[in-house]
């Protein structure tokens, strides 16, 4: 169900999707939701659509921090769960310690008697098979789990009343308008019918209209119907006010339902124009209003999305749920020809009743080859991260369970991946708001800034491969303040890239050396994020990524520095 180009691209829910099938005399509504903590959001919208769960684990990696996130969701909504074991078929399978693991799960997050009774289906979604006995039962179908589904989730609770509807999704038809999904909570509507939208907490109508189009779904269809009821998922079309979180409803009502509570945002970044020279060379939507309007419009279907004025009148606040959240949404911007400035991340405190500063924390779960396991901790530790399980897990590799402060995991993938060349594995979710921790050591990293405008040489840049990790190639633009390098030392080189070699008369083999360039450092879209300086901004362009100072001239540098 993942149709977004960055789903398929990275291989993860980031929006919740809605589909329905008929088996046997049934209808099941199926709502695809993230498992990711960053789109929690999405989790949180639309947990009132829903009647049950299907917690789905892997069977040789277990619950993950994400798992015990979404579970711990719909646990508080007392929705009764049926977990299905993935990838039952594969030789690392470790079924029987993958069934404790998910019960102590159930447990440490206080499940009720009611939802502990849950039962386990075993399947292969790649051999497209389900059983509910693993030694017994034939693998032919998905038979087994849609049974289960119908024999343990309830069927829809029917309010009484005229039409209501709590709106969970927003999509926009340049035909048809606004189209807002839910599940209709009482009575039924039909094409023609007169609504209006409420905004709970607010009195009178936000807008009135009529019904102009009414959709449900049927497998990956989209249908259009006359009429839905009570318990029905559907898209409504005929208003272009309302939006997530608030209520269709009938004209004759006047009360909004309550949606359900949305947890804070832990992560703050600054979104600005880009003022580089190379501004406007790729993108077409430059301006701080278009940027601003897009926010605005992104935080009308994102519930986790939040703005908050910034210091500066061409920039904004944007407060989400984390790194990752955040790079998504700029990477759907400079893929609509969006250019833009962004500053490095920030982590949100908040302060409890007696004023102290509190501060998000993450459950962390890593998993290393034994070799890296002492530089993994080493880091953490570093990060005021605080160990609260280690095992080994297959042969020659180590599970840690960590709480770290979010604004130690600021950066620390990309070391990460670093550290363990690319085999270890990391997985963090939101845990809480908890006490500060105190101030972490600081990260000084040496960075090669240039100092004039125009193309990198190779004749240069041979000159400052020996001093760094460089970040250009030859043929690059460059401009003055832009970081062409991460310096080997923790101090600020300035140098000029683009200075060609002088030409003379004089030909030997020592003055035409061949100069052969190491492959520059490409950074991806979250990897500058999290790389990023505090005096630094990252250039998003549609076709390049850059890193730069915030001040392009080094007297205006050596200027902030001073004043702090």
């Amino acid at each position: 169900m993942d149709s977004m180009d960055q789903e398929q691209e990275r291989g993860i829910t980031i929006m919740s999707k809605v589909t329905s099938l008929k088996w046997g005399e049934a209808k099941l509504n199926i709502v695809d939701t993230p498992g990711h903590a960053d789109f929690g959001g999405e989790v949180e919208r639309v947990l009132g659509m829903v009647d049950g769960v299907c917690l789905l684990v892997d069977a040789t990696e277990g619950p993950m921090p994400q798992t015990k996130f979404v579970l711990t969701k719909a646990l508080a909504q007392g929705l009764r769960p049926l977990v299905v074991l993935n990838k039952v078929d594969r030789d690392t399978c470790r079924v029987s310690a993958v069934e404790d693991e998910i019960f102590d799960l159930f447990v440490s997050l206080d499940a009720t008697d009611e939802q502990l009774d849950f039962d386990f289906i075993y399947a292969s979604a790649k051999e497209g098979w389900a059983v509910a006995d693993l030694d017994q039962d034939a693998r032919t179908d998905m038979g087994p789990l849609l049974d289960a589904v119908v024999r343990r989730v309830p069927p829809p609770a029917m309010e009484e009343g005229p039409f209501r509807m709590l709106v969970a999704m927003m999509e926009h038809d340049p035909y048809v308008g606004r189209m807002l999904t839910g599940r209709v909570a009482s009575g039924q509507i039909a094409v023609g019918d007169k609504i209006h939208g409420l905004n709970a907490g607010k009195e009178g109508s936000m807008e009135s209209g009529r019904v102009t189009k009414l959709y449900s779904r049927d497998g990956m269809q989209r249908v259009e119907v006359e009429r839905v009821y009570a318990g029905d998922i559907c898209t409504v079309a005929g208003l272009s006010l309302p939006t997530v979180a608030n209520t269709l409803a009938d004209i004759s009502v006047t009360e909004a339902i309550e949606a359900q509570p949305i947890d804070p945002p832990t992560i703050s970044m600054t979104f600005s124009v880009n003022d580089s020279p190379l501004a406007g060379k790729s993108g077409n939507k430059l301006t701080s209003q278009k940027i601003k309007q897009r926010l605005w419009t992104e935080t009308e279907n994102n519930v986790s999305i939040q703005l908050k004025d910034s210091t500066g009148s061409d920039s904004i606040d944007v407060l989400g749920r984390g790194e990752m959240q955040l790079g998504i949404l700029i990477e759907t911007m400079r893929r609509e020809g969006f250019e833009l400035s962004v500053a490095p991340p920030k982590v949100v405190f908040q302060h409890d009743e007696n004023g102290k500063r509190l501060e998000p924390v993450e459950n962390v779960t890593t998993e290393v080859d034994d070799d890296f396991t002492g530089q993994v901790i080493e880091e953490l530790q570093n990060r005021k991260g605080d160990l609260l399980e280690m095992g080994p897990t297959t042969e020659g590799r180590t599970k840690m369970v960590w709480r770290v402060p979010s604004r130690g995991m600021i950066g620390y993938r990309s070391l990460f991946a670093t550290k363990t060349r690319g085999t270890g594995i990391l997985y963090s979710s939101f845990e809480a708001y908890m006490p500060h921790l105190g101030e972490l050591p600081a990260l000084s990293r040496g960075a090669i800034v240039a100092t004039a405008q125009g193309t990198a040489t190779t004749y240069q840049l041979g000159k400052l491969e020996p001093r760094g990790c460089l970040f250009v190639a030859d043929g690059d633009p460059i401009y003055e303040g832009l970081v062409i390098g991460e310096h080997s030392r923790d101090s600020e080189l300035t140098a000029n890239p683009c200075q060609k070699k002088q030409l003379t008369n004089i030909r030997t083999q020592s003055t035409d050396e061949n100069i052969r360039l190491t492959p520059p450092r490409l950074f991806s879209l979250e990897e500058a994020i999290s790389y990023v300086g505090q005096d630094e901004l990252v250039e998003v362009t549609p076709l390049a990524i850059r890193l730069r100072k915030k001040h392009l001239g080094a007297t205006q540098r050596k200027t902030a520095a001073r004043s702090g």
